[in-house]
């Protein structure tokens, strides 16, 4: 009988453990400001979970084991894993940054200004200059606000207010961004124009050598001042920053209000002088400035303006105490990254071999009110032309820098037709720009070279009539005056505005 066939037994193929399900860590990466805490969600674990920090100085780690979530801890600067694991050993590594955030945004800043009324404009510049003011940002952090964010219904009447939401950002590269919004409340305090009885010049040392002392004055309870500052931090000096400080040694808080307008940093003189000019004159028309409160015994930073190597600052202040004492003022030079809150460690003044305008000057204004009968000689008025003299020790004002010089000019036309006739500029220094309100339009003229002749405006005067004209101008820091104005019969040459004219 044949022997049964042997069969090959199966066995049983190999088989593979299943993969365990991930953790679902929910963020998959965190973030946590230095001081701030951050919850993360741990799915899919069995048993109980451990979460150990790398670097347990960097990030703080506590564990919620029935809401299956984690807390971190910033702690300090870095960058770490957390290592998140469950009962069957299923791991997770959680990637955790730790940095400061940007610094600190305000949320409420109240201001004070005044303007007859203050332009829309202005009331942004003042919301925005105070938001930036009030935020602390870390070093080398920066303050992010936009223009169309700080949102003005309009212009701002005597007596008004308003109140605004500004979103503010701030951001470094080594830092957390900071959002956050800084409610602001404006007033418009209604206050009479500010009348300066003398004008303040700050010219010397013009050219910065070394940190110091520039101009020192008091600013009497009763006696409203102009002041103006021209100064060039030449290359190769370190990027400084130009300081007002004012003052209160008083037992009693002081309300002082000031006119303000800036030129500069440039690196073009004319420019910066032509800019402060202009800003100023539209300003002082308006009366649109701002009020702050020096405390008793405290001191207050009116401007802190940077002024990098290569670059000229140009201002003009109208400045008043509206309530209590006198007002000390220092006008210092520091170095940018010093603190422009620090006090002074010496107070002599800063002194050069190069002579320029640093001291007090009797005649802030000149009015002129005359009448000019076309028929007769053209009619010239003189801008910058009257040197004068330093109530201080000091070099005399030449070119009148500072000095606001304000006509009324009455143009009679005695003739039986209409007549045509122009306003011209004519620089007798050397090049300048000018700014001009005439009848209470902003007229401006590029750089000219001396002895040129452009029209700045055009009239009509009516036959047997009149033509009432107001003009308000200044000299202008960084160019060359005296500068004539000359009313003339039209010439037919290049109008206002037009190609081939300066002005604009």
């Amino acid at each position: 009988m044949p022997s049964p066939v042997p069969t090959a037994s199966a066995s049983a193929a190999p088989t593979e453990s299943p993969t365990p399900p991930p953790l679902d860590v929910q963020p998959q990466s965190a973030q946590v400001a230095v001081g701030a805490t951050q919850q993360i969600t741990v799915g899919g674990a069995i048993g109980n979970i451990t979460a150990v920090a790398r670097n347990a100085a960097t990030v703080g780690v506590t564990i919620d084991q029935e809401a299956r979530t984690l807390t971190l801890a910033g702690q300090a600067p870095g960058a770490t894993f957390v290592d998140i694991t469950d009962s069957r050993g299923v791991s997770y590594a959680l990637g955790v940054r730790v940095a400061y955030l940007a610094g600190t945004i305000a949320p409420y800043v109240s201001i004070q200004l005044t303007g007859d009324p203050a332009s829309a404009d202005y009331v942004r510049k003042r919301v925005m200059a105070a938001v930036i003011r009030a935020a602390q940002p870390r070093p080398n952090a920066q303050v992010v606000l936009s223009r169309s964010d700080v949102a003005i219904p309009g212009d701002l009447s005597q007596d008004d207010t308003v109140d605004l939401d500004v979103p503010v950002l701030l951001q470094g590269d080594a830092y957390f961004d900071a959002n956050g919004t800084t409610h602001v409340h404006v007033a418009n305090i209604a206050a009479p124009r500010i009348s300066p009885r003398s004008l303040m010049v700050s010219d010397y040392p013009e050219r910065l050598t070394e940190n110091g002392v520039l101009f020192t004055s008091v600013l009497q309870h009763d006696a409203p001042s102009r002041f103006l500052y021209f100064h060039y931090n030449p290359p190769g000096q370190p990027d400084r920053r130009i300081v007002l400080r004012a003052s209160n040694h008083s037992a009693e808080p002081a309300i002082v209000q000031f006119i303000a307008g800036l030129g500069g940093p440039s690196p073009n003189e004319m420019e910066a002088g032509h800019d402060a000019t202009k800003r100023f004159l539209v300003h002082v028309v308006q009366n649109e400035g701002r009020l702050i409160t020096v405390g008793a015994h405290q001191s207050f930073n009116i401007l802190a303006q940077d002024l990098p190597a290569g670059q000229i600052l140009s201002e003009l202040l109208q400045l008043r105490v509206l309530s209590g004492g006198n007002i000390h003022l220092a006008l210092f030079a520091q170095n940018a990254g010093d603190d422009p809150n620090a006090p002074l460690a010496q107070t002599d003044l800063l002194t050069s071999t190069v002579r320029h305008a640093r001291g007090i000057y009797d005649i802030p204004e000149f009015h002129y009110a005359t009448q000019w009968d076309l028929t007769g000689p053209y009619l010239t008025l003189p801008i910058g032309q009257i040197p004068l003299p330093n109530t201080l020790k000091g070099e005399a004002l030449a070119g009148d820098y500072g000095v606001l010089e304000a006509f009324v000019v009455n143009v009679q036309n005695p003739l039986p037709t209409p007549q045509s006739i122009a306003i011209y500029e004519n620089p007798r220094g050397g090049h300048a720009t000018g700014t001009y309100i005439i009848d209470g339009v902003l007229v401006q003229s590029h750089q000219v070279p001396p002895f040129s002749r452009y029209k700045v405006r055009q009239y009509v005067v009516p036959s047997k009539g009149f033509v009432r004209i107001t003009i308000v101008t200044m000299p202008e820091g960084g160019s060359s005056y005296p500068l004539d104005l000359i009313f003339a019969p039209d010439d037919g040459s290049v109008a206002p505005g037009a190609p081939g004219s300066p002005i604009y």
